[in-house]
């Protein structure tokens, strides 16, 4: 079926007070796995694509996106595409033609006033191609090499009047906040901020986003979701199963050198992990 908009789907998931699997992708296995275990579990998904993944693929958007577009146009289930983390103003400004509907927008590390000037302009940009964009307030951490910061350290947690106000001044349609999660996790210990994440949702207009999601705990996951979470963000738990299955497969048989063999072993992996996840985010309140 055609891609359906990030956005729509958010917002779908939004009005039902339910989430939206998002996960980031890097290799061709990646996205079949993400589409196999949507099917598997008869749920929309959204295949994101990351400014570092973009990276590893020598600089290049157009061959993963293509391979992602064309992979999305045959699945039987709803499939959005999304930039994730985009920092370049020049990787931004692909998208629209690379056939991305949604961008994050990555402004986070720079001080308040320079992410909200920066976000607003990368907004503006956004709305008149027709993408919906997503931001960041608060230090989520664990991306590109950053540690997580303290639960309590200054600046580790979104401050719901301050989300408020970035919300109202750069006119994004979707805020990723901070309330206990990190990037690139391998372990499921994060702790998450519910009366936090609470008062963020009762504060603001938008769909909240939740990253770093691989190091939640699927009780957490559930509750965050009932509590207003209506993208999760999913990367590194697709590494850990690929990685783990391949390593496995290749342990047992020393001999393999067909990477057809061990990738397909990883992709199977991925999948199931897939619609696990998906199914973890199906048991709040009913959806």
């Amino acid at each position: 079926m055609p891609l359906v908009p990030t956005g729509e789907l958010v917002t779908r998931a939004a009005a039902a007070r339910a989430a939206v699997a998002a996960f980031n992708v890097i290799t061709l296995e990646h996205i079949e796995a993400v589409i196999t275990g949507a099917e598997a579990a008869g749920s929309p998904v959204v295949l994101q694509v990351s400014e570092n993944a973009v990276k590893f693929r020598y600089g290049r958007l157009l061959p993963l996106a293509r391979a992602a577009v064309t992979a999305a146009e045959r699945a039987a289930v709803p499939v959005g595409l999304h930039l994730d983390h985009v920092q370049s103003d020049d990787l931004l400004r692909q998208a629209a033609d690379a056939g991305f509907g949604s961008v994050m927008y990555d402004a986070a590390r720079l001080s308040y006033a320079d992410n909200l000037a920066a976000t607003r302009a990368a907004a503006d940009w956004a709305h008149a191609q027709g993408l919906w964009i997503e931001a960041e307030l608060g230090e989520i951490g664990g991306k590109d090499g950053r540690p997580p910061l303290d639960a309590h350290a200054p600046g580790a947690r979104t401050d719901p009047d301050r989300a408020r106000d970035f919300v109202a001044g750069t006119g994004v349609d979707a805020l990723a906040v901070a309330i206990g999660s990190a990037h690139a996790m391998t372990s499921r210990t994060a702790v998450l901020d519910h009366a936090l994440l609470t008062r963020l949702s009762a504060a603001l207009d938008v769909p909240l986003v939740l990253h770093g999601s691989s190091g939640v705990p699927d009780g957490q996951l559930v509750a965050a979701v009932g509590e207003g979470i209506a993208k999760v963000n999913v990367g590194t738990a697709l590494n850990v199963a690929m990685t783990g299955a391949i390593r496995d497969f290749l342990a047992a048989r020393p001999e393999a050198v067909d990477s057809r063999a061990y990738l397909g072993v990883g992709r199977e992996a991925m999948a199931r992990e897939v619609r696990r996840i998906i199914g973890v985010l199906s048991r709040t309140d009913g959806h």
